[in-house]
C-alpha cells in the first residue's frame, strides 16, 4: 500500500508541475523560393476569459511562419496586408536592395499585395522579420506581427550541429505583455504608454513548456520584446555554448559556465547549444531571466511595478521555457558534443575604415523624446549618404540615462570597442552583428562595408534605429542610402510603354518604347486609387501575375529607375 500511495504521489506532482505550463507553440515552417504571406488578425487564449485579439501570419495565431532559405537562392516574398491598417514587413538582419527592405517607406495599404524579391547574400544565421511602419510598429508588434527567417548554407550544413526544426533545434521568441482586465486585449499604444509587459510570452505561450530529447539541442533566441532585456541562464547554472550570434555562426563556441550569464537585448539573436545527455527522461530544467539587481538603466530593471515603466516582471528573476526531456532520438543520429571550432570568419578591423562617422543619442529629458544627433525622424530627410564598397566605421554615444538597441539595416558589421578599448567587447557578441546595446553613458564603435547594393533614390532608403518600439516609434531613427560615384552624365528616355493582351486574364505584359528605360517601381490600383499590388523593381519580362485581381479596370502606375517619373495605363481584367 505504501509503495501505491508513493507512486500515486509522483504522478500526482508530475501532473501538478505539468499542469502550471502550457505547451508551447513551435511556428510552421515553410521552405523553398517563394513564400506567400498573409498579415492578418486573429485570436488567442491566453489569459483566463476572452480571447485576446492577435497579429499573426499564414496559419498562426500569434507570430508567423519559420521561413528556411538557402544562401545564394533567389526567394520571392507575395505579402498579402490583410489587416484593417497599411503595415510593412522588415527583413531585419537581411542583406538587400533599399526598396526590398520593408522600412517605413514600403508601405502596404490594408488589403495590398507586396511582391519583393532578392539573392540571398547572408551566411548561415538566425534573422527574423517584423513590422516597420512608423509610429504604429509598436501597436503592431504588440499584437504579434513578426517571425524568424533561418539561412541556411553547405559550410553551417556541413558540421555536427542539431538542425532537426522543432525536435533538437528550436525558436524561441521572447517578449511580454500586459493584458486589458476587462476585455482580455493587449495593453499597447495609443491606449497605453507602458513599455514592459506583466505576463511572459515565449512563442506566444505563456508559461511555456516544451519536451526536448536527451542530447545535445540547439535553441535559437530571439529578443522580440518592445523594450525588456534578458539576462540569460539555467535554473540549475548549468554550462551552455554560445555558437552564434546576430549575423550566423562565430569562429568557435564560446562557453557560459555557472552562473555566468548572457545578456539579449531588443532586436538581438542568439544560438546556444544545451547538453541534455546526463538529465534523466522526465526531468526538467529552466531556462530563465535573471534580471534581479541589473545595472541602472537595464530594461526591465526598474523597481516599480505601475506606471510608464512599470511591470511585474521588473527587477525580478523569472522562466522563459520549462524544458522537459525526453528520450534520445532514433529518427535522427543525435549530437552529442560540441564542435571544437566553427567556421573561418574574417572580420574588418578598425584600420579597415576609410570613412569615420559618429552618432549621439539625444533627448529623453522631460517631455522630448529621444532622437539621434538631435534630429528626430523625417519620413524625407536622409541623415548619410554613403558611397559603394566603403568601409566605415561608426561609433554611437549614449549620454543619456537609459540604455539602447541600436540596429543598422542592410549590413552585417563587427563591434571592434565599447568604450573605446577591444577588450571591452564581450566573447558572445565576437561575431558579426546588426543590432547592439549600448548602455547608458557608453559608447559602442563598429566596422562595416556597404557593399552589393546602391541607389540614390531618396524616397526608399535604409534606416539606422533604436530598436525599442516607442522609442522608434517616437522618432529615435536617422535614414542613409548608398550611392555609386560615377562620372556625370547625361541621359534621356522616355517611359512611355503599352499593355497587353488589354484586357487581360492571368499575365500582363509591358512594351517599353524607348529601350533606356529601367522599371524602378510598378504600383496597380483600382481607378479609385485603392492600391491593390505593389512590384519593387519587377521582373516584368515574363510578365505581372494579375491572376489574383478581381475582374474590372486597373490603372498600372510605372516609375522609371533614372528620372522617377511615373507614367500611367489603364487596363482592364477579365
Amino acid at each position: 500500500m505504501k509503495v501505491n500511495i508513493s507512486l500515486f504521489t509522483l504522478l500526482l506532482i508530475s501532473f501538478v508541475s505539468k499542469a502550471q505550463y502550457n505547451d508551447m507553440a513551435m511556428p510552421e515552417a515553410l521552405y523553398g523560393t517563394t513564400f506567400n504571406l498573409n498579415v492578418h488578425e486573429s485570436t488567442k487564449q491566453l489569459v483566463t476569459g476572452n480571447q485576446t485579439i492577435t497579429g499573426a501570419l499564414n496559419n498562426e495565431t500569434f507570430w508567423g511562419p519559420t521561413l528556411f532559405i538557402n544562401k545564394g537562392e533567389e526567394v520571392h516574398m507575395n505579402v498579402t496586408n490583410n489587416l484593417n491598417e497599411s503595415t510593412t514587413v522588415h527583413w531585419h538582419g537581411m542583406h538587400l536592395p533599399a526598396i526590398m527592405d520593408g522600412g517605413p517607406h514600403q508601405i502596404i495599404p490594408a488589403g495590398a499585395l507586396w511582391e519583393t524579391f532578392w539573392t540571398v547574400k547572408n551566411q548561415a544565421s538566425t534573422l527574423w522579420y517584423h513590422p516597420h511602419l512608423h509610429e504604429t510598429t509598436q501597436a503592431q508588434m504588440t499584437k504579434g506581427v513578426g517571425g524568424f527567417i533561418i539561412v541556411k548554407d553547405p559550410q553551417e550544413s556541413a558540421l555536427a550541429l542539431p538542425r532537426t526544426y522543432g525536435v533538437d533545434d528550436i525558436v524561441l521568441a521572447l517578449t511580454s505583455r500586459s493584458y486589458n482586465a476587462n476585455t482580455n486585449t493587449f495593453v499597447s499604444p495609443p491606449a497605453s504608454t507602458r513599455v514592459y509587459g506583466d505576463y511572459m510570452l515565449t512563442n506566444g505561450t505563456p508559461r511555456a513548456q516544451y519536451t526536448l530529447p536527451k542530447q545535445m539541442v540547439r535553441l535559437r533566441i530571439l529578443n522580440a520584446e518592445i523594450e525588456r532585456g534578458y539576462n540569460l541562464g539555467f535554473s540549475d547554472n548549468r554550462t551552455f555554448y554560445i555558437i552564434a550570434n546576430d549575423g550566423g555562426l562565430l569562429n568557435a563556441p564560446v562557453t557560459v559556465t555557472g552562473t555566468n550569464r548572457v545578456k539579449l537585448m531588443v532586436g538581438e539573436r542568439i544560438e546556444i547549444l544545451v547538453d541534455l545527455s546526463n538529465n534523466a527522461v522526465g526531468s526538467s530544467v529552466d531556462l530563465k531571466a535573471y534580471n534581479s539587481g541589473q545595472a541602472l538603466g537595464f530594461p526591465g530593471g526598474e523597481p516599480n511595478t505601475t506606471g510608464q515603466f512599470g511591470s511585474l516582471l521588473n527587477n525580478t528573476d523569472f522562466t522563459l521555457l520549462h524544458i522537459n526531456v525526453g528520450a534520445t532520438t532514433t529518427s535522427t543520429t543525435p549530437i552529442t558534443a560540441v564542435p571544437s571550432t566553427l567556421i573561418n570568419n574574417t572580420y574588418w578591423t578598425a584600420a579597415d575604415a576609410t570613412v569615420n562617422r559618429s552618432i549621439t543619442v539625444t533627448g529623453g529629458q522631460g517631455p522630448t523624446p529621444f532622437s539621434l544627433d538631435n534630429h528626430p525622424f523625417v519620413l524625407n530627410y536622409i541623415d548619410k549618404t554613403v558611397n559603394l564598397n566603403d568601409t566605415e566605421k561608426w561609433t554611437v554615444t549614449n549620454n543619456a540615462i537609459f540604455g539602447h538597441s541600436f540596429h543598422v539595416h542592410d549590413i552585417e558589421f563587427k563591434i571592434v570597442a565599447r568604450n573605446g578599448s577591444a577588450a571591452n567587447v564581450g566573447t558572445h557578441e565576437s561575431g558579426w552583428k546588426d543590432t547592439f546595446y549600448v548602455p547608458r553613458n557608453e559608447s559602442v564603435t563598429f566596422v562595416g562595408k556597404f557593399d552589393d547594393y546602391a541607389d540614390s533614390d531618396v524616397t526608399h532608403p535604409y534606416m539606422y534605429h533604436c530598436h525599442f518600439g516607442g522609442h522608434e516609434d517616437g522618432g529615435m531613427m536617422g535614414q542613409f542610402i548608398v550611392i555609386a560615384p560615377l562620372a556625370a552624365e547625361t541621359f534621356s528616355s522616355s517611359n512611355a510603354f503599352t499593355l497587353f493582351p488589354n484586357p487581360s486574364t492571368d499575365k500582363l505584359f509591358v512594351a517599353l518604347k524607348d529601350s533606356n528605360t529601367e522599371i524602378f517601381y510598378v504600383t496597380i490600383t483600382t481607378v479609385t486609387g485603392r492600391v491593390v499590388m505593389m512590384l519593387p523593381q519587377p521582373q516584368w519580362q515574363n510578365g505581372i501575375d494579375i491572376s489574383s485581381l478581381e475582374a474590372g479596370v486597373y490603372v498600372f502606375q510605372m516609375m522609371d529607375k533614372k528620372t522617377k517619373t511615373v507614367t500611367t495605363q489603364k487596363f482592364i481584367k477579365k
